[in-house]
């Protein structure tokens, strides 16, 4: 974590923190909860602390801001991978104004702030209507509940661009009314789908993923699909001793997906990869 992140949809990644507490079903096997496990730090739960860092750390998107603007090529920070930036925390309140200075003492990095919590965004921003051009705003639709509580509320906020990932991907998601191009209105700007990945992912059905990026093309809204997690559909040149599960799609035809491993199971889709990322929209 940190520059040259291997997330497929951003160069960088930064953190401000770590800890976080888990709000909906996509959380439930949570990556970056069992990650800072493994290295023995307890920061998940409502009483839990959370992880803070040094001058040194925050110094560091100061100098990928620095090579970005001395290469007149912009770079993409995703803002956090291991908490969230809009958890309702009290003393997080000094460490989310740091942030906020530090966004705008780098306009040559887009960050990607991304959240489950798009109901505290009002209250957490210093920026009321007037958003920085270097903040693309995100929320999680892992389903369709929490697409139809999240999108309304992330769209009222006028940042530069606006994202959901449908990740991990449970279920299917009609997202059309929330694109932009619906109604002639801006919504959502960009579309990133993934399954999950981990011991104990669940499976995505490739219908959930072609279905959300046909709609993306329909709106002409770019689509990005960041990976197939632990489970592909079937084929000849899996091995028959892997674990297969079927899955049925909405006409209840049945499907195997075989768990071969996040590498192994690639991120081509339809026999490509989609790698579509926002031009530079402006908020109107």
């Amino acid at each position: 974590m940190g520059k040259n992140s291997s997330i497929e949809w951003t160069h960088h990644t930064f953190n401000p923190w770590w800890g976080c507490v888990k709000v909906s079903p996509g959380c439930k096997h949570c990556y970056a909860e069992t990650f800072s496990r493994r290295l023995g730090i307890g920061l998940w739960g409502a009483r839990a602390d959370r992880r803070y860092f040094g001058d040194a750390h925050w110094k560091e998107p100061v100098r990928w801001n620095a090579d970005a603007l001395a290469s007149r090529e912009r770079r993409r920070v995703f803002c956090a991978s291991m908490s969230d930036v809009f958890e309702p925390r009290s003393d997080l309140e000094p460490w989310r104004r740091r942030l906020w200075t530090l966004i705008d003492a780098t306009p040559g990095l887009d960050w990607l702030l991304l959240t489950k919590r798009p109901d505290q965004i009002a209250s957490k921003v210093p920026w009321g209507c007037r958003w920085p051009d270097n903040v693309w705003l995100g929320t999680t639709a892992e389903n369709q509940l929490w697409a139809n509580r999240r999108l309304p509320v992330l769209i009222e906020h006028q940042a530069a661009v606006r994202f959901v990932s449908c990740e991990p991907l449970l279920g299917r998601v009609d997202l059309s009314a929330w694109l932009s191009g619906h109604r002639r209105r801006r919504g959502v700007d960009w579309v990133i789908v993934g399954g999950e990945s981990g011991h104990k992912a669940r499976p995505m059905h490739p219908e959930w993923a072609t279905d959300i990026r046909d709609q993306c093309a329909s709106a002409g809204v770019p689509f990005h699909f960041k990976q197939w997690g632990q489970w592909r559909p079937d084929s000849d040149a899996i091995p028959c001793g892997r674990r297969r599960v079927h899955v049925h799609d909405s006409r209840r035809d049945s499907i195997a997906l075989v768990r071969v491993g996040k590498h192994a199971a690639g991120r081509d889709l339809d026999g490509r990869t989609w790698d579509e990322f926002p031009h530079e929209f402006r908020a109107s």
